[in-house]
């Protein structure tokens, strides 16, 4: 809540805690809900708003998860941080994957990786402490520093950059109340990834003013052409003291409706973590505890052939965006999605309405074309689209093509 906030009134008066009452709802579900109910209610709407592949759970996982479910042992609570064996994997893959040591201690698996990251705050955060957000951010961030107590405190990069803050950014946004600096890479919503360098540079920085950093790799493995990806306290072993990570089985293994993310972090805070979940959910479902264990132990084929489909549908949707006059479109390096700037494209005639931001735009877009993008706004940064391409080439190539028609009417 910002320093205007109406005064509160009496508390016999409050339907709806302050607190929550200030939470806004999930903008990228919001769109990706309607979407489908106006499938639902028959029109040929397609999606651009959720961040889901299209493509099913590998069988091997769905098939540890059918056998987990006959096994009685699975029928009962298990212990709120996670199974031990998950655990214990999730710290072998973090070591295979990112060259970053730790032991199972360290690991707290959650209800996805909204809950990880929620829990992270909760854990670090007093209330006024900041948090450095850079933006265009992933809409769930601020609203979990919020209600863990914490100030996000915005750095915003833009298309010239390629949506990546720096050094002299961060450091211009720091007082003595920052505690925290969130770093994403490969990101959502703009699919910017940091190189090797500017990762240690920032993790560096870091350890130097004594803060903490959250790192969220959820998208570690969807990187692309001379991309890739670094783990910041695999670089800089100093910052482990004062580093937690966030990660989960969601976009690698195509299991988002699973719902099995996890932090990594150190015993302390982790530890407090694990208590907080203990009285908020207790475990994991543990069928999806089993699917998760077989996910993280398996090979990487899978995702290496869901990574050569993104990658293929990330030229086309580049290509085709590029074609509409007005829209720029730089090329993501990593996750699924693209982040184009429309500021040209506002106050512009388009069948007879002129929107004045992105959200008037997107709604234009879903009324007239019947496709769903989401607008800057929700990422904090007006003027710009973000569209997910994990979806079914054929619908990607009929939904911007949609969009090429009818922002190609726009006329002054």
């Amino acid at each position: 809540m910002s320093a205007a906030t109406p005064s509160v009134p009496p508390a016999s008066d409050r339907r709806v805690s302050v607190r929550i009452g200030s939470i806004s709802e999930s903008a990228t579900l919001a769109v990706d809900a309607k979407a489908k109910a106006l499938k639902a209610a028959g029109r040929p709407v397609i999606g651009f708003g959720a961040g889901e592949p299209d493509f099913p759970t590998p069988g091997y996982i769905v098939d540890a998860a059918a056998d987990a479910c006959r096994n009685p042992t699975y029928h009962r609570y298990t212990p709120a941080g996670g199974l031990p064996e998950l655990k214990a994997a999730i710290a072998a893959k973090t070591l295979r994957d990112s060259g970053y040591e730790v032991d199972a201690s360290q690991v707290l698996v959650t209800n996805g990786g909204k809950q990880a990251i929620y829990e992270a705050f909760a854990a670090v955060l007093d209330p006024g402490d900041e948090v450095i957000v850079p933006a265009p951010y992933w809409t769930t961030y601020p609203e979990s520093i919020r209600l863990a107590g914490g100030v996000p405190v915005e750095v915003v990069a833009d298309e010239t950059t390629g949506y990546r803050v720096t050094l002299e950014q961060l450091e211009a946004a720091r007082t003595e109340r920052t505690k925290v600096v969130l770093f994403v890479s490969p990101s959502n919503p703009t699919g910017a990834v940091y190189s090797r360098e500017d990762t240690e540079a920032i993790g560096r920085w870091a350890v130097e003013h004594g803060l903490w950093v959250l790192t969220d790799e959820i998208y570690e493995h969807l990187v692309y052409g001379d991309a890739t990806f670094s783990s910041m306290p695999a670089l800089v072993p100093e910052l482990r003291d004062k580093c937690i990570v966030v990660n989960g089985v969601a976009k690698t293994y195509a299991m988002t409706g699973w719902r099995v993310g996890w932090i990594v972090g150190p015993k302390d805070v982790v530890k407090a973590a694990t208590n907080l979940q203990s009285h908020a959910t207790s475990n994991v479902n543990n069928v999806a505890q089993v699917a998760a264990l077989a996910a993280v132990t398996g090979n990487l084929d899978a995702v290496a052939e869901m990574r050569t489909a993104f990658d293929r549908r990330r030229q086309t949707i580049v290509r085709m965006l590029n074609e509409i006059d007005g829209v720029v479109c730089p090329t993501p390096e990593g996750a699924f999605y693209v982040y184009p700037s429309v500021k040209a494209l506002l106050g512009k005639d388009i069948r007879g309405k002129r929107p004045a931001d992105s959200v008037e735009l997107a709604a234009l877009i879903l009324d007239e074309a019947e496709v769903a993008v989401v607008p800057g706004e929700a990422f904090g940064t007006p003027g710009y689209l973000r569209l997910s391409y994990a979806l079914g080439d054929e619908d990607l190539v009929e939904g911007v093509s949609r969009m090429q028609k009818l922002l190609g009417e726009a006329t002054h």
